[in-house]
């Protein structure tokens, strides 16, 4: 039988040059079946967290998942007494990195990426249960926020725009934004290449809102504005309607003045 089990736990044994540590690797989807069933709960995933001590690695790679699951397991790492060490491999999207704000310190590999975006939910019924839902998916959004804003320190409101954007961004502006601490494989030391001194560092952040905005633009530059819904139903205006070459006022009024005169 396949598990629901979205998480992993190996042990590394203590070497000459490393200590023993623990790791945990999230990889693939966060609660894509299963959080609250009898199989796959928040319990069977602390008492995995809990079954051992000492330091503790999260590898991730996943493209997010159940926010609500994502909640938890941050808050478990956030409590687990020993130091916890988040190393992104991959990528850590949407919900996943959530989790990665769990950090002590997070760590990126040069070639992963981060996405933080709104919450997104399904909703059916009237006006009634859509405010509802829009009100829901606004505590949401604050709550994933609070998360954002402790780990990196920047505003709310800045924060917030790179989630309505729907933000990629690479380890660089990750590290840039204070959203991760530093990038797998490069070295604390100061460089003593000249060159390596004053090359700029690359930070790239890609945000799909604007793209998709900018595309629209150049469509109406090019093919021009979308039609009004008059116009695409050939609606004419009045004004625009040409010049009748049928009776004018004053000739039908002469015409009734005759015919009352002969009746």
């Amino acid at each position: 039988m396949k598990t629901k089990k979205f998480w992993n736990w190996t042990n590394q044994e203590q070497t000459e040059t490393a200590p023993a540590q623990r790791i945990l690797t999230l990889n693939g989807t966060i609660a894509k079946e299963s959080w609250f069933d009898d199989d796959v709960t928040p319990q069977l995933f602390k008492d995995d967290l809990m079954a051992g001590t000492g330091d503790v690695t999260v590898w991730i790679n996943s493209p997010g998942g159940d926010c609500i699951a994502a909640a938890q397991i941050y808050t478990m790492l956030k409590e687990y007494p020993g130091k916890v060490t988040v190393k992104i491999d991959g990528m850590a999207a949407s919900a996943a990195s959530v989790v990665a704000m769990a950090g002590d310190s997070v760590l990126m590999s040069p070639v992963s990426m981060m996405m933080i975006h709104n919450p997104a939910t399904g909703a059916w019924g009237d006006y009634t249960a859509m405010e509802q839902a829009i009100a829901m998916l606004d505590e949401v959004k604050e709550s994933i926020l609070n998360a954002y804003v402790i780990k990196s320190g920047q505003s709310r409101a800045k924060l917030s725009h790179l989630m309505d954007a729907e933000t990629w961004m690479n380890a660089n502006k990750a590290v840039e934004l204070g959203l991760a601490d530093g990038i797998l494989g490069q070295s604390d030391t100061e460089p003593t290449d000249d060159k390596a001194v004053d090359a700029p560092v690359a930070s790239v952040l890609f945000s799909s809102k604007s793209v998709e905005n900018a595309l629209m633009n150049k469509m109406a530059v090019k093919y021009g504005k979308p039609k009004t819904a008059a116009e695409q139903a050939h609606i004419p205006n009045p004004k625009d309607a040409p010049e009748d070459d049928g009776v004018s006022t004053t000739d039908l009024r002469e015409r009734l003045t005759v015919y009352e005169k002969m009746i």
